[in-house]
């Protein structure tokens, strides 16, 4: 099979967010610093604001949240009524809470032994965020797989990186693919950026043994491996993968990104991150320089939590239930698509991946998109998960934000959607056509 190397840069990216913006103020534009060019937002993140606009009820299979259902609210209330005080409203210590590292020490042991390791961040986003303000310069080689969590490579890009896109297939990136198109680009990456349990979007895992290649690869670069896990607790099928920590323990180019948000609520905005005791006065200094700490409050419900037991049962929980939700997804995608997709067959985490097949697979999803909103169901596009704009033909689903009834209702309206795009499509490739597409519905 021959691969062409996908690269995407802040030079190549279109349209330019600074396009009518920056220039001379003499001329009434504004003075923006050149890395402003690559800063190119999130679909993802964007789509909350876009369906709280929506006036119709819509089916959200867009957004990568925990149902708001089993968010444990009338515990985090008791817990804040119990323990919070004047101290709880002040600045906090940039590293985190002592009590809530202890916590992340014991309690996820797997992931970290020694203190000196973690750091306590405003969500895994800003653990992303670390890692390539520390290791990434303007025009290094950043690795991605293909489709990515486009938060994590645009967080690449707005460090002026050059993002190398390797493809996923059932077992993860391809690890073979990404030796092969790194040697065509004749560059050495400086970081390699991997969600290795139930990625995100495609809801694969990466094998024991491409994570031992990575590593071997890893060091043979000199190049950082970004693992960003926000998704491996919530394993309801299969067995456990090892992590790169157990693999490769106190490994120094392992850098791990973790997070509450999956698990508890994205709200509280807690993570950390587990690195090197060597990189930890330089995450507190980088730190310094966005938040100073995290939010005090916070850290010290979730430490108290979890400290209570009640972790363990909320997760034992949520792998229930979850795969209660995705294997009703399963049956609806059957019951309504059939063989008109792909999905993948995720053991865990919040996604399907879903690829049109046949005559369906020249449905763009980017105008699928448009006509399914408007039917009251919504989804990521496959394009908004590829730097590049790739997978047209695809696009991400999350079963974890809703009840098996939602999901039935949300399956037939995507269905009636792909109908109506199939029907504008084949009316626009009929000899004669005259171009105007027919209305859909917004109600």
């Amino acid at each position: 099979m021959t691969m062409t190397p996908h690269v995407t840069t802040v030079r190549s990216l279109d349209p330019c967010p600074t396009a009518g913006v920056s220039g001379p103020a003499t001329q009434g534009l504004l003075p923006l610093a050149s890395r402003s060019d690559g800063l190119v937002g999130s679909v993802i993140d964007s789509s909350t604001s876009l369906l709280a606009a929506q006036t119709h009820d819509i089916v959200r299979f867009a957004m990568g949240a925990p149902a708001a259902e089993v968010i444990p609210t009338e515990e985090f209330r008791r817990i804040a009524g119990e323990i919070l005080t004047d101290a709880s409203f002040t600045y906090g210590a940039t590293e985190g809470e002592p009590d809530l590292i202890d916590t992340v020490v014991n309690h996820f042991s797997d992931s970290a032994s020694d203190p000196e390791r973690i750091v306590i961040t405003s969500g895994g986003m800003q653990g992303l965020d670390l890692a390539f303000k520390l290791f990434v310069d303007p025009g290094d080689l950043v690795v991605v797989e293909s489709p990515t969590y486009t938060n994590g490579s645009g967080t690449a890009l707005s460090y002026g990186a050059d993002v190398l896109e390797v493809p996923v297939d059932d077992d993860g990136m391809d690890v073979d693919a990404l030796e092969t198109l790194v040697a065509e680009t004749g560059r050495t990456p400086r970081m390699i950026y991997t969600i290795p349990n139930f990625q995100n979007p495609s809801g694969t895992t990466l094998s024991e043994a491409r994570r031992r290649r990575l590593l071997d690869l890893a060091h043979t670069w000199g190049a950082m491996i970004l693992d960003d896990d926000p998704y491996g607790e919530l394993r309801f099928s299969g067995d456990p993968v090892p992590g790169f920590r157990e693999l490769s323990p106190d490994d120094p180019l392992v850098f791990s990104v973790r997070t509450f948000s999956k698990i508890l609520a994205p709200g509280l905005r807690v993570g950390w991150v587990d690195a090197d005791p060597r990189l930890r006065e330089l995450l507190i200094a980088g730190k310094q320089a966005m938040d100073t700490c995290a939010n005090v409050p916070a850290q010290h419900i979730v430490a108290e939590y979890i400290a209570r037991g009640g972790y363990d049962e909320h997760l034992a929980g949520l792998r229930t239930e979850y795969k209660r939700r995705k294997e009703a997804m399963d049956a609806s995608i059957a019951a309504h698509l059939g063989d008109r997709v792909r999905t993948t067959d995720p053991d865990g985490g919040f996604f399907l991946w879903v690829t049109l097949q046949g005559d369906d697979a020249r449905v763009s999803s980017s105008r699928l998109f448009e006509i399914a909103l408007a039917e009251g169901v919504a989804f990521i596009p496959g394009p908004a998960l590829s730097p590049s704009g790739q997978f047209q033909d695809a696009f991400r689903l999350c079963f974890a934000s809703n009840t098996p009834e939602r999901i039935e209702e949300g399956l037939q309206r995507l269905a009636r959607a792909l109908d109506i795009a199939r029907g504008e499509l084949d009316r626009q490739l009929r000899p004669g056509h005259l171009g105007a597409a027919p209305p859909v519905r917004t109600g």
